[in-house]
């Protein structure tokens, strides 16, 4: 695990360390103790990039396009 807090990776950081988390838990071989904390240190990290995803997806959303198909620039998304 890195040492970097889940709420300060970006989404590669956070799906990187989710897959070596979820890889532990489904070889079985955590104790009990460990695969809880891993599970939800899991269950963190998937909270965080679904957190990046909506945002990405919101940025994306804001982008206008010309009457050519090209884009003009961002407006403001309702509620940010």
């Amino acid at each position: 695990m890195t040492d970097t807090p889940v709420e300060e990776m970006s989404f590669e950081q956070a799906m990187a360390e989710l897959e070596k988390v979820v890889g532990q838990l489904e070889r079985g071989d955590v104790p009990l103790e460990d695969s809880i904390t891993l599970y939800e240190r899991g269950a963190t990290l998937k909270k965080r990039c679904e957190q990046k995803l909506k945002e990405a997806e919101e940025k994306v959303a804001a982008i206008t396009l010309d009457g050519d198909g090209n884009p003009t620039g961002t407006k403001p998304v309702e509620g940010l």
